[in-house]
């Protein structure tokens, strides 16, 4: 046995198998349509700006605290099953936390995002769309931000952190089929 983990919550596990499942599935499915390089560069930039954001309030890279050190390091978390292991590497300024679940997730978003930003700007869509895309995009973004900043004692807070896996899951999924369905892509 390499790690003493009980499951206590079967729908933990189904989650992050989700979000692998799902992850591949969109990416596979998605072809962005034929555009310019400079179009291409451009939505490249804006997803590649989403990822960062997705990794630094997803948690996946972590800045100060005390796990910070002055050595290079990594080592195996063994988390729960269909969220790990997950591959954590400790450098001077920062740790990232290579949950598999989550980096699938979170490139599946990135690359939705990219295929979204190359049909809004070859279909020239209204406005009102483009918000659209962009509000569903920021959901994962919003709720790791919004679970963090109320890390506090109160009764909401605390049935949210304790439903935070069923959370995240349920806008992830939303999010990734929002984005996958983009009604003004090309057919």
């Amino acid at each position: 046995m390499i790690a003493d983990i009980t499951v206590v919550k079967p729908r933990y596990t189904i989650y992050g198998l989700l979000w692998v499942f799902v992850g591949i599935i969109a990416i596979w499915r998605t072809t962005p349509q034929p555009s310019s390089t400079q179009t291409r560069r451009r939505a490249a930039i804006v997803a590649g700006l989403y990822a960062a954001i997705l990794a630094l309030a997803g948690g996946v890279i972590q800045f100060g605290g005390s796990h910070i050190g002055p050595a290079f390091g990594a080592r195996v978390a063994y988390i729960l099953p269909g969220w790990g292991p997950a591959p954590i590497i400790t450098l001077p300024f920062a740790t990232v936390v290579l949950m598999p679940a989550r980096i699938i997730g979170y490139l599946a978003l990135t690359y939705l995002v990219y295929a979204t930003i190359i049909d809004a700007a070859e279909m020239a869509v209204s406005s009102l769309i483009g918000l659209f895309s962009c509000v569903s995009c920021s959901w994962p973004v919003i709720a790791s931000l919004v679970s963090g900043a109320f890390g506090g004692g109160s009764t909401a807070v605390s049935t949210a952190l304790g439903f935070s896996y069923d959370i995240s899951t349920g806008i992830f999924l939303l999010t990734v089929a929002i984005l996958f369905w983009r009604p003004y892509k090309a057919e």
